[in-house]
């Protein structure tokens, strides 16, 4: 948020001395996070006031004039310009050599310098206001209109900054630490807290008084989502620009200036904090009524957005239909338009969940939503309506108030707390008098009253929203107040009696290191929702799966309940660019059994970390595609320093091929996939062409070992050699069955030490219902060099094993 400290000034007297670095310390350490103090006069910069004396025409241009311009103290110079509403005795903005300008207004802003053009030399340069920042307050329809500033009286050579009134410092307000303080939206709000801290007296604001209430009606049908409602109709307008004042007031912190009568509700939401709305009179059909909207009612708003409504939603109507949406935007027919007369000024209260609700279905973001989400107070309306009354009568001295209402039904009850001293000093630890506390908290409008131990607070209504509404609330006010830089540092006594070995949390970093560094995958981020499209295609049953209430578009409204239909996106997305490569994600995924972890107040769906991978590559490389993927499941644990996964088929996934396809276990129980993507599957996701091995794994399930398990081995002493086997074995036999048997030839590793598999062939060669299994033996004596004849008999006994147990035969 931008704020002006010349509005703020309005309101409280900062005292001149008063260094500007100072005061957004003192800001950020007691209110707001000020992130920036910008000079708005040093934009302008060497740019002064020139009277054009007099227009020639360019010797070599058709479409460019020389204008001999007084740029003060009668020093005339020669411009070059191409501005087509140039006049003699004009008033201009010159930019001098030096001043900062953008190019027709676009790109980056370009320093000047004399140069010629066309020939001739010029001076600096005549501006459009597009070309400084000054479009929105001095628009133009054709291109070449340069800023006409007659209307200024100033002499020419007069700084730009001091003929527009623009010497202000610009506070930039961190708009998140501010989330929870609603009464900060708005430079009264701010020059309070700047009152409070420096105990400076603030502007108070005279309340307006109605001759008396007339039968204009107001009705209020949802006094929770409406605690008040006012309404003033003023006859006596017309459409007209404000003065330069306010609407370079608006500008300055990042409001367009409209037309007067907008600008009056723009200029008081901006000052106080409190949005106001004015609907054209003559378009409003009997009076006013806040209501729920009805199931599919129709609203077409200012930015011409129709809205289908629903009975969530509150609206301002009148007697024949919806008017605006409360709180979020008025509708685009009963709002100011360029024939309105006479208006009915809405200054009004509403519930905040309901505003953030509505706003966010309708992806509506305004001001005014902005504000009321943040729970403002009823009470905050006298002030809106003070200032704006005041306003009207300045621009409009012809205006009247025809008709008045102000529906407040139940006022706001002010916060009390009641809070023990001597729980408040040994929080703050430190021991703070009564009457300094008391002092404190009153410049904020708090008041108290002392009874022994008990200190007992009244709020302010400005602070009664749920600001303000536990002891621990107290205690923060009076800390900030005393300053955080005032209290001592003091050592936290602890003991450490052990080391916090937090094995299991660093399961998921390892893990994400693991498949990118060893394995070459590359790590991908997505959104906590799902496409719809491929929810169908991979999970195909949304049963169980979460819906969102309000989902980012149509297209996407589950909740992630599984990695994998996003990781099928990414793959279709990246296979149009790359054929062979491999992607991971780790993430939460949501279920829809409900917990209630963190506050029994709120039941929250259950969330697991989850790994999920995909590997694709050609239709031809379907066998290497699934020996990568599970030799990289395999290799895991050893990385991560967890026991190994052990892989068998007890229940395959939906979207898994029929044959290609393994649970994952960990120590006897599920932890997840390895499958081949089905071609069904891949086809509804878009995947042609390529074969896809994913995998999902729930991290939660693993767990490490509670210390590194690593023991030392001596390098072999003597030789070992490595004895090649190929042997026909049945097709349904797998090689974790080969290796058990080979193991149990040589159970103490005497001889045997290592046995690897190499390959395995199917083919002409190979009898039908066979495979070639190709492995490497290791064998090798801790005691002695093996002769050829002993590593011959040691294999030979291995083939033996293997021929009797699953009756293998050496490949001829």
């Amino acid at each position: 948020m931008k704020l002006s400290l010349n509005w703020i000034k309005d309101y409280v007297k900062i005292p001149e001395e008063m260094d500007l670095s100072r005061l957004a310390y003192d800001l950020t350490m007691s209110a707001v996070e000020v992130e920036g103090a910008a000079d708005l006069a040093k934009k302008f910069d060497g740019m002064v006031i020139g009277e054009i004396k007099e227009i020639s025409a360019h010797p070599n241009a058709d479409k460019l004039r020389i204008c001999q311009t007084d740029i003060g103290g009668g020093d005339i110079k020669e411009i070059v310009c191409g501005g087509i509403n140039l006049y003699e005795g004009m008033k201009a903005l010159v930019a001098k050599p030096g001043a900062s300008v953008r190019w027709h207004g676009e790109g980056e802003p370009v320093v000047l310098g004399e140069t010629k053009i066309r020939g001739v030399k010029s001076y600096g340069m005549i501006c459009a206001s597009s070309e400084v920042g000054l479009f929105d307050l001095f628009p133009f329809t054709d291109d070449g209109t340069v800023a006409d500033l007659s209307a200024f009286e100033f002499p020419a050579g007069t700084p730009v900054a001091d003929a527009l009134g623009l010497n202000d410092i610009i506070l930039e307000i961190d708009n998140k630490s501010m989330t929870n303080r609603p009464d900060l939206w708005g430079h009264y709000g701010i020059a309070r807290e700047i009152a409070a801290i420096y105990n400076l007296p603030l502007l108070s604001f005279e309340p307006y008084l109605p001759q008396a209430e007339t039968d204009f009606d107001v009705e209020i049908k949802d006094t929770k989502r409406c605690p008040r409602y006012v309404a003033a109709r003023i006859e006596g307008l017309y459409v007209k620009p404000s003065p330069f004042e306010i609407q370079s007031r608006l500008w300055r912190v990042g409001l367009r200036p409209i037309n007067a009568l907008v600008d009056i509700t723009n200029y008081v939401m901006l000052s106080v904090g409190q949005p106001a709305h004015a609907f054209d009179s003559d378009n409003i059909k009997g009076h006013i009524t806040v209501r729920r909207a009805n199931e599919g009612e129709k609203l077409l708003l200012l930015n011409d957005k129709e809205l289908s409504l629903t009975s969530e939603d509150l609206v301002i109507a009148d007697n024949e239909s919806a008017v605006g949406l409360a709180g979020v935007m008025g509708g685009s027919k009963d709002s100011v338009l360029p024939s309105t007369t006479k208006v009915i000024l809405e200054i009004a209260n509403f519930e905040a969940l309901g505003i953030r609700k509505t706003a966010a279905r309708f992806d509506t973001r305004t001001e005014a939503a902005t504000r009321f989400e943040k729970a403002i107070d009823p009470e905050r309306c006298d002030l809106a309506l003070s200032q704006a009354m005041r306003l009207f009568a300045d621009l409009y001295p012809q205006m009247t108030v025809t008709g008045f209402r102000d529906v407040y039904p139940v006022p706001l009850k002010k916060s009390e707390i009641d809070v023990s001293l001597s729980w408040l000093q040994k929080r703050l630890g430190k021991n703070i008098p009564n009457n300094e506390i008391a002092e404190k908290l009153s410049r904020l409008g708090f008041e108290t009253s002392f009874n022994a131990d008990l200190m007992h607070v009244v709020t302010p209504t400005w602070r009664s929203t749920g600001d303000v509404s536990i002891p621990a609330d107290i205690m923060e006010e009076v800390a900030r107040m005393y300053g955080f830089e005032n209290f001592e540092a003091s050592p936290i006594t602890t003991s450490f009696e052990g080391a916090v070995n937090q094995i299991n949390a660093e399961l998921d970093r390892k893990i994400k290191e693991y498949l990118a560094f060893r394995c070459g995958m590359r790590e991908v981020f997505t959104y906590p929702w799902m496409t719809d499209e491929y929810v169908n295609a991979v999970l195909q049953n949304t049963d169980g799966i979460l819906s969102l209430s309000t989902p980012p578009s149509p297209s996407e409204s589950y909740l992630r309940a599984s990695v994998l239909p996003n990781l099928c996106k990414a793959v279709s997305e990246n296979l149009r660019f790359f054929g062979e490569f491999g992607i991971f994600e780790t993430a939460q995924v949501f279920g829809n059994d409900f917990t209630a972890e963190y506050d029994k107040r709120e039941l929250l769906p259950s969330e697991r970390k989850t790994v999920g991978g995909a590997l694709t590559a050609d239709f031809d490389k379907t066998e290497e595609l699934f020996r990568k993927a599970k030799g990289i499941l395999e290799e895991m644990p050893r990385y991560v320093h967890m026991p190994p996964f052990t892989f068998e088929q007890t229940e395959k996934p939906v979207w898994a091929d029929n044959t290609v396809w393994l649970n994952i276990v960990f120590e006897g129980k599920k932890a997840g996939n390895l499958a081949l993507l089905s071609k069904k599957t891949a086809l509804d996701c878009g995947i042609k062409n390529s074969a896809v091995m994913l995998f999902e794994i729930d991290i939660d399930t693993l767990s490490a070992y509670p210390s590194r398990t690593n023991t030392f081995e001596h390098l072999p002493e003597y030789p070992v050699a490595e004895y090649d086997l190929s042997m026909l074995f049945n097709s349904a036999v797998k090689w974790s069955e080969i290796e058990q048997v080979i193991s149990e030839t040589d159970k103490t590793k005497e001889l045997i030490q290592n046995v690897i598999f190499i390959d395995e062939y199917r083919g002409k060669q190979v009898p039908d219902g066979k495979k070639s299994v190709t492995f490497r033996l290791f064998i090798g004596s801790r005691q002695k060099t093996l002769t050829s004849g002993e590593i011959e008999a040691k294999a030979n006994s291995v083939v033996k094993k293997l021929s009797k147990v699953l009756d293998a035969q050496i490949r001829s």
